[in-house]
């Protein structure tokens, strides 16, 4: 699925591990203030297979076709909960190259109408460091809403640090398995 002239989101597979690991390696210092102390296997292609394929999770990249295919951002679903639930944690990054540019607030869209359409979830939520001010922007632009604080939620830079929490409600309905 295009998202921007030459910008392609589709769902990662392992084939696409040493572009991942090298998308992250590139953007060490671009992410550091706002990922997790990472072990160097993560920087791996070996380190990311894991994180690809994990059960209950599922990542799609951002690639550019006009360079070379290289990965320039990553989302991750994690803790994807169907039956009486039916909701997920969104993660996501860009790379620091491609910011500004609204490529993050179309991959949001995207990922949101997958999550409906096709996963049948009701419920998204996804948390930013509180003086992540350009996440938050793409959250609200998106239709998420703030529903708390997590104080010391994530160790980031050395430092418990509190995320404000965000959430978007995709629908209504039942989950599949109920009878509507």
């Amino acid at each position: 699925m295009l998202i921007a002239p030459d910008i392609e989101m589709r769902r990662a597979t392992v084939d696409d591990a040493q572009a991942l690991a090298d998308a992250q390696v590139r953007n060490i210092d671009h992410l550091r203030s706002t990922e997790p102390h990472r072990d160097p296997e993560f920087y791996t292609a070996e380190g990311q297979v894991p994180r690809i394929a994990g059960e209950g999770s599922a990542t799609w990249v951002l690639v550019d076709r006009s360079a070379g295919g290289i990965v320039v951002g990553r989302l991750t679903l994690s803790g994807i909960v169907m039956g009486p639930l039916c909701s997920t944690s969104l993660g996501y990054w860009i790379d620091g190259a491609y910011t500004g540019r609204g490529l993050t607030t179309a991959a949001v869209e995207e990922i949101i109408r997958i999550c409906r359409d096709e996963l049948g979830l009701h419920r998204v939520e996804a948390g930013t460091l509180t003086d992540n001010l350009a996440s938050q922007r793409v959250l609200a632009k998106c239709g998420f809403e703030r529903f708390g604080l997590s104080p010391k939620y994530l160790h980031i830079n050395g430092d418990w640090r509190d995320h404000i929490r965000f959430e978007r409600l995709l629908h209504g309905n039942p989950p599949p398995s109920v009878p509507k």
